[in-house]
């Protein structure tokens, strides 16, 4: 077995259907010499005074999506494309105060995303589309010279996962997936803490996607049929719990766990299993809504994802990673939850320190540990928030964030990009992976390198400290 698409064959991932793939024997020793064409981590392309940027997929938050990017010194929206012409009609609307975008308008058409890809004045393609369409317009965009910034997952299957990562390296586009966990003010704090050493050897992280989306609002339920239904388009965010079973969403916890553990550089994945519980609730919600509504009746008897899912990693260095996911629990949300070393360890919710079995440190202490590991990465940031006049409150996906800030920042300063190819497609590929062990019972699969080996040589990327960049404003 020579290649990786035997080994896609062996390992059953290269569709989408999970149920009935055979176990994988002896997957290290038969793991193909994948060989990388360029290594795309630490690469810096030309810089680009201005990112010209074409937007694909509105949905019910592409104007806020529209409104983060065009408030960033530097970038010009060259096109907005939805199915829906209200959609784009919405978001343009939502940058009109913004006199240096003026983007045309694709719309009413399954493949419009295409005419937008194929323009020869765009530098980098922003995808907020169903899940499905991620790794599809991502390889189609950088096929045409375009960088890529996915909303996640970057891909859905392993052969997906393999299909970014080699369209990258050939082309030598950048494929970012946005995860804004990564540039969190806290994870850097507690990244800069890990790189000083405070917490030690690091042993074990964890994160979680725990975020109620079944009894949290009713209003989420009511379908408008004028704003095309619940969930967004065909109500894909619902089938997608209906058809598969595992951690459907673990990059916002995972990110941060991956970076402090330096996976990708310095270390790796080596295998994981994964456990679901039974659903105890959508299938329940299902019969609720079909009495009023009947585009739920289709719903009922439908095997849905487990309310809670458990995923264990364990790395070639001997750490190890547990991944929570449950969208449809009564339980607060959380994502990034806790970091542990030989020395002390991080817990997220609520925010604390231990570094013995006596108990977490007094707040005193603990407030003056982060004000002395607050990044200038975090500051400059801030700084920079606090002066611009087009950001304001709003929901998470309406306001500017870091990770959104840095890509640009990175796109114009000729900087390595500090989540690349490598790590959209390692934290994305938990997904189908997690299905196939929850498929078995929990059965170990092995995690595919998408390096091939440069792990064991790369250096470290986010640059917290700033050394290079930074210099671009918030308007």
């Amino acid at each position: 077995m020579n290649n990786r698409r035997d080994f896609l064959a062996l390992f059953g991932l290269a569709g989408a259907g999970v149920v009935g793939m055979r176990q994988p024997a002896n997957i290290e020793r038969r793991q193909p010499a994948q060989r990388q064409t360029f290594n795309m981590h630490g690469y810096a392309a030309p810089k680009l005074e201005t990112v010209r940027l074409g937007l694909i997929g509105i949905g019910s938050r592409g104007s806020g999506t529209a409104r983060r990017m065009a408030g960033i010194e530097g970038v010009e929206i060259k096109a907005l494309c939805d199915l829906f012409p209200d959609r784009v009609s919405a978001a343009i609307e939502s940058i009109r105060e913004f006199a240096q975008h003026s983007p045309e308008s694709y719309s009413g058409g399954e493949d419009e995303w295409k005419r937008v890809c194929d323009r020869n004045d765009i530098d980098l393609i922003y995808i907020a589309t169903p899940w499905r369409l991620h790794p599809i317009i991502a390889a189609y965009a950088m096929e045409r010279e375009k960088h890529v910034y996915t909303e996640l997952p970057v891909a859905n299957t392993i052969e997906e996962c393999w299909q970014v990562v080699e369209t990258s390296e050939r082309m030598r586009r950048h494929c970012f997936m946005g995860c804004g966990s990564c540039h969190d003010g806290m994870s850097a704090i507690v990244l800069s803490m890990v790189r000083d050493g405070f917490f030690g050897e690091i042993v074990h992280g964890e994160g979680n996607y725990v975020h109620d989306r079944v009894s949290d609002t009713e209003a989420r339920w009511l379908r408008d049929k004028a704003d095309h239904g619940a969930f967004g388009f065909r109500s894909w965010r619902l089938d997608e719990n209906a058809k598969r079973n595992g951690t459907l969403y673990p990059q916002h916890g995972l990110g941060p766990v991956a970076q402090m553990m330096d996976l990708n550089y310095g270390d790796q994945m080596n295998y994981m299993v994964s456990i679901s519980s039974d659903d105890f609730t959508l299938g329940d919600k299902m019969k609720e809504l079909a009495v009023a509504d009947d585009f739920y009746k289709p719903y009922i008897g439908r095997t849905f994802r487990g309310n809670m899912n458990i995923t264990v990693i364990r790395t070639h260095n001997g750490r190890t990673i547990m991944l929570q996911h449950d969208t449809s629990s009564p339980r607060p949300g959380s994502r990034f939850q806790l970091i542990s070393g030989d020395k002390a360890i991080y817990h997220a919710d609520p925010p604390r320190i231990a570094t013995s079995d006596q108990g977490w440190i007094p707040k005193e202490e603990f407030d003056a540990l982060i004000q002395k590991y607050i990044p200038e990465l975090v500051k400059r940031f801030d700084e920079k928030a606090k002066q611009a006049k087009s950001i304001s409150k709003g929901r998470s996906y309406e306001v500017v964030t870091a990770s959104d800030w840095r890509l640009i920042d990175c796109l114009r300063n000729g900087l390595p990009l500090e989540v690349d190819v490598y790590d959209a497609a390692l934290w994305s590929a938990i997904i189908p992976l997690s299905e196939w062990s929850v498929a078995h019972e929990g059965t170990s699969v092995k995690v595919p390198d998408f390096t091939a080996g440069a792990w064991k040589t790369n250096k470290r990327s986010m640059d917290i400290s700033l050394q290079h960049g930074g210099t671009t404003a918030l308007t």
